[in-house]
């Protein structure tokens, strides 16, 4: 019979062969959702003998990430801001970035009052947690995946967020009147890059991921009809690719946007392009 340390050790061993990074964090993860505990309570827990009863299921799921399944799916849950999401393969799994963006824009002193939209909201991570810190403010969350918005709609009620609305919209086709904000984490990787990714990104739907050639299909289309929606003084902030920064500003200031900037993420990388409407 393994005991955790046991148990953690052969495991990380496993991950490293099939090339899983930071395996033994990931080996430490699934142990520890198996057993009901926090990666931290492991820690007391080396000598504890696990049995078959324990092992048979994380045998199973450690083999399914040694094939490159991502560790938030087996998991099921990922922590994003202050709450814990549901997360599986109907949407984005949440990235770092869009973290930033979220709390950089919780930073910024509104009205206590807006109407804002996040326009391919996926699972609804951005703006769920816009709607519970600004429970003041009305959201709307757009996407054009019926699996992603049946996603979203989970965690809306695992939030209990009632000042969120969900709509299957192909950007703006069946979007009601207009917005004193606008957030996007709209799709921005080139097709050219599907053949080089890492096998976890994969997992992601490709309809979260590409957007044409350059990555920018999408992005294009949406600015000028979002400079229509937002109400006069009204603002637009986005998440776009790593070397996408001057062409998105182009576009914004093709279609009469102001205020244009573009901030970096705590990596160094021009990430969230910031616009005005006057």
């Amino acid at each position: 019979m393994s005991t955790v340390l046991e148990t953690i050790d052969g495991g990380t061993r496993y991950l490293e062969k099939r090339g899983i990074e930071d395996a033994r964090r990931n080996m430490q993860m699934l142990v520890a959702r198996q057993l009901g505990c926090t990666r931290m309570d492991l820690y007391l827990q080396f000598d504890r003998p696990l049995d078959e009863a324990v092992l048979a299921p994380l045998r199973e799921v450690l083999k399914k990430r040694g094939e490159g399944i991502p560790l938030q799916h087996l998991l099921g849950t990922v922590w994003f801001h202050k709450h814990e999401f549901k997360t599986d393969s109907r949407a984005l799994i949440p990235r770092p970035e869009t973290e930033e963006l979220a709390e950089w824009i919780l930073t910024w002193e509104l009205p206590e009052h807006q109407r804002v939209l996040d326009m391919g909201c996926g699972s609804g991570v951005l703006g769920l947690t816009l709607a519970a810190a600004r429970p003041g403010w009305e959201l709307v969350l757009a996407d054009v995946s019926p699996d992603a918005l049946a996603l979203a709609t989970e965690n809306t009620k695992r939030l209990e967020i009632t000042n969120a609305q969900l709509v299957e919209s192909d950007l703006f086709s069946t979007i009601n009147g207009d917005f004193d904000g606008i957030v996007a984490n709209l799709p921005y990787v080139p097709e050219s890059d599907r053949a080089t990714m890492a096998r976890e990104v994969l997992h992601d739907p490709a309809l979260a991921l590409f957007s044409g050639a350059d990555g920018l299909d999408l992005i294009r289309k949406f600015i000028p009809t979002a400079y229509e929606r937002l109400r006069p003084g009204g603002w637009l902030v986005m998440e776009i690719g790593h070397d996408q920064a001057s062409q998105v500003a182009g576009f914004l200031q093709a279609s009469s946007f102001s205020d244009i900037e573009v901030k970096t993420d705590l990596s160094g990388i021009a990430r969230f392009p910031f616009a005005r409407r006057f």
